[in-house]
């Protein structure tokens, strides 16, 4: 066969290749065995090496011994990870295909006078060859990761008790309604027709990321529908009331917030609502008093903003012309340091909010204080402070609440019938050293509390982590369902967190439906700090198994290597292995296996969805030289102040931190994929009823751009509806997807023109479709593309 190179170039050209591997993989593989991991790197790198002298010479023996190494190779990863396709494709991809080149004729016919597939050792190759192309094929046939299973239909239709407050013709609140279900109750779109459904309009608010705006700039807003209009907010707080059959813009409200790279965020994930004569959802405009029904806007520059909805004006009679100070009485106050970023609930005409606060910058934070506004006039009616828990009574004018302790910044419920509202509490900065804590704030930190709506005053308290030392906040919206357990109606509260665990309890008093237990876990804190000994487990569980050398990942045999010595140098001993100087494997990472996108509940069926995230991150603590240093972060002469890109210095702590994902040289996740899934879970039992890999490496490089579903970080929230049909579009590639609630089946998918960390939500038009609309404008530190887009989708006539 005529090539364009000679034979004999071929050979060596291929024999130094083989040299070169060899010399990475033996280096490699010395240093891994050092540290007492597996010795197959060292011994591959002296097999591709001497295959490489044997080429080079011409010898016949090449085929034979590269036959060895990959047989050898296939049985050492059928050995370490079974018939798994991805984790498969580091370990067998390259060397099967340095063995299909050595089989080809300007190879193989320079060997020792030409051998061909009559000879013993090209026909040894190929077989080995065709072990793997077996192996590979066996491995694709089935997902070793997806469990297929189907959630039963309901026995009986649904009766007015489980869809007590349950989201219908219009989407009341963040999620659905008070109850944080994200449950609606139309049901037009279903399996069978979900794939006519069509983009209806596009609106595009022209709020884009800025120049001096934070790298997490994000457009994670969840719209609310009330009558014929549709209410959402922008990153930089624009108030937009849109038609919600057309998409036509009725007006804006800016309310220009100060915002600046000192912010650690800058997004608004929606707003709230309030009706002061609820049965006048749908009267005619005219004919509805000004400010009676109101809209309340929270910012990133500490207001809370009560708006009349027909109109977007400022209502004048609440705090001062329409706005209440959040900075009020706070300590420690900088620019961007506190900021609103969730709508607070409204509950008994009372706005409820808490809010956030700049992580892993300084010790001096302002508080994680909770209060209640009266909906009319902005007037304090309580306070509920976890640095001082009890005095609830509103503060006085000159006073200031406790510093730093836990805050409140994502989305609460509340149960109006039982008189509480429930609020996720996430952890005092610096996440990763707690030396300083007090005994409150190691009460508070990590928890789910229950507050009387009425007073503030706490009702109980239920801690998901003890002193944390890895920002494992209680991330999403406590989701309240009434279940069924045991032959008896039991009102229940769904708290997904960080670490994975599913707390469940009863709300009435915070006891455990679910089993929770002390593990013990052991480890040591950085000097100064002490970890706990246990840690709560919930029986209920998305927490992933630790991880072992083995799930150890990459593109190719060498970035996997160059992760296998990271796993080994790094400390870890499983899901609570404390911060260190040394540097600390964490898994989960603090992305969390669930974040504020939290989970979906289907309260007829009994069922949640959710999409659970397996992501490692490194954590390590660089001691302080000085309170002041920068020990992290590159210095700044930027007039946006002296916290610009100081996130992890915690100054007056004497350490800072260095937080980032755990990945390979070429900048893939260093863990096998799945990174991301979907999944239905029994809320009565706790059993995983079906879970699938969810996302495609498309919109993200270097992984290769095309759509293969390995399952990607996600962040964002599911929607779940009476049809029987679940909306999703938080993955990294750019779609919204739905699923059927029956078996986790795709159904349809429609390309969105920018990142969809947002949760979905759905109502009925004018017209009398059920629409379902979603926001598509990117997360800035999950690297999604930006944009300003809300897209309407509905079933095509």
């Amino acid at each position: 066969m005529a090539t364009a190179i000679s034979q004999p170039i071929a050979v060596r050209v291929t024999a130094v290749i083989l040299l070169l591997i060899g010399l990475w993989l033996v280096a490699g593989g010395i240093w891994l065995a050092a540290l007492g991991g597996s010795i197959y790197y060292l011994l591959a790198g002296l097999g591709y090496g001497v295959t490489g002298l044997l080429l080079y010479r011409g010898r016949t023996a090449a085929l034979w011994l590269y036959a060895l190494l990959l047989a050898a190779t296939l049985a050492w990863a059928l050995w370490e990870v079974g018939l798994d396709w991805w984790a498969l494709i580091p370990r067998g991809v390259i060397p099967t295909l340095i063995g299909l080149w050595l089989l080809l004729p300007w190879v193989s016919r320079s060997l020792d006078g030409g051998v061909s597939v009559r000879h013993a050792p090209f026909a040894a190759l190929l077989a080995a060859v065709a072990l793997v192309a077996i192996a590979a094929i066996a491995s694709i046939a089935r997902d070793r990761f997806d469990i297929a299973g189907r959630v039963p239909a309901p026995s009986a239709p649904a009766d007015a008790t489980a869809l007590r407050g349950a989201a219908a013709n219009d989407w009341l609140a963040y999620g659905g309604t008070a109850l944080g279900q994200r449950y609606s109750t139309l049901a037009d779109i279903r399996p069978e027709n979900a794939g006519r459904l069509k983009l209806v309009w596009t609106y595009n608010s022209g709020d884009l990321q800025r120049p001096t705006d934070p790298r997490e700039t994000t457009f994670e807003v969840t719209p609310l529908k009330i009558g014929d209009t549709l209410y959402l907010c922008s990153p930089h707080a624009h108030a937009i009331a849109l038609d919600a059959t057309t998409g036509k813009e009725k007006w804006r409200f800016d309310p220009r917030v100060s915002a600046s790279q000192a912010n650690e965020h800058l997004t608004c994930r929606g707003l709230s609502y309030h009706d002061a004569a609820p049965g006048a959802v749908r009267a005619p405009a005219a004919a509805i008093p000004f400010c009676s029904r109101r809209l309340f806007l929270p910012t990133v520059d500490a207001r809370l903003i009560a708006l009349d909805a027909a109109t977007g004006r400022p209502c004048p009679g609440f705090g001062r012309n329409g706005t209440v100070d959040l900075s009020a009485n706070m300590p420690n106050m900088r620019p961007g340091f506190y900021m609103a970023t969730s709508p607070p609930v409204v509950t008994r005409n009372l706005a409820i909010i808490g809010g956030a606060i700049n992580d892993n910058v300084r010790t001096a934070n302002p508080s994680g204080v909770i209060r209640a506004y009266d909906v009319t006039t902005g007037r304090l009616v309580w306070n509920w402070d976890p640095g001082n828990p009890d005095a609830t009574a509103p503060i006085a004018a000159g006073a200031k609440y406790s510093a730093g302790a836990p805050n409140a910044w994502s989305v609460m419920s509340a149960d109006e019938a039982l008189g509480l509202v429930y609020a996720p509490l996430g952890n005092q900065s610096p996440d990763q050293w707690g030396g300083r804590r007090s005994p409150e704030v190691d009460r508070f930190s990590s928890s789910i509390v229950a507050l009387d709506i009425a007073t503030g005053r706490l009702r109980w308290v239920v801690q998901t982590v003890h002193h944390d030392l890895w920002d494992r906040d209680v991330p999403s919206q406590p989701t309240l369902v009434d279940l069924t357990i045991g032959g008896a109606r039991v009102p229940a509260l769904i708290g997904p967190t960080k670490q994975g665990d599913i707390f469940v309890l009863d709300r009435r008093t915070g006891r455990p439906i679910f089993p929770v237990r002390e593990v013990p876990v052991g480890g040591s804190a950085g000097e100064g700090d002490r970890a706990s000994p246990t840690q709560p487990v919930s029986a209920f569980s998305y927490m992933p198994s630790p991880l072992r050398e083995a799930d150890m990942w990459g593109a190719t045999p060498f970035d996997q290597l160059a992760c296998r010595i990271s796993y080994r140098r790094l400390r870890y001993h499983g899901p609570y292995t404390p911060p260190s100087v040394q540097g600390s494997l964490v898994y989960p990472g603090n992305t969390g296996v669930f974040n504020w996108g939290g989970i979906a509940v289907d309260p007829v069926r009994q069922i949640m969805i959710g999409t659970p995230v397996r992501l490692a991150f490194v954590q390590t603590l660089i001691p302080r030289a000085t309170t002041d240093a920068r020990e992290v972060t590159k210095a700044t002469t930027s007039t946006m102040g002296a916290d610009v890109a100081a996130f992890g210095e915690n100054y007056g702590a004497p350490f800072a931190v260095r937080l980032v994902p755990f990945l390979s040289l070429i900048g893939l996740p260093c863990q096998a994929p799945p990174w991301g899934s979907i999944v239905a879970a029994d809320l009565r039992t706790g059993r995983t009823l079906w879970r699938h890999r969810n996302g495609t490496a498309r919109d993200q490089t270097p992984i290769v751009p095309i759509p293969l579903n390995l399952g990607t970080p996600s962040l964002g929230g599911p929607l779940v509806t009476a049809g029987g049909v679940a909306f999703y579009s938080g993955t990294l590639d750019y779609y919204l997807r739905a699923y059927d609630v029956a078996t986790g089946r795709k159904l349809w998918q429609a390309r969105l023109p920018a990142g969809g960390q947002a949760t979905p939500m759905t109502y009925r038009a004018a017209d009398g479709r059920q629409m379902v609309v979603v926001a598509a404008g990117g997360h800035g530190t999950f690297g999604t593309k930006h944009g300003d887009a809300v897209l309407a989708f509905a079933l095509e006539p």
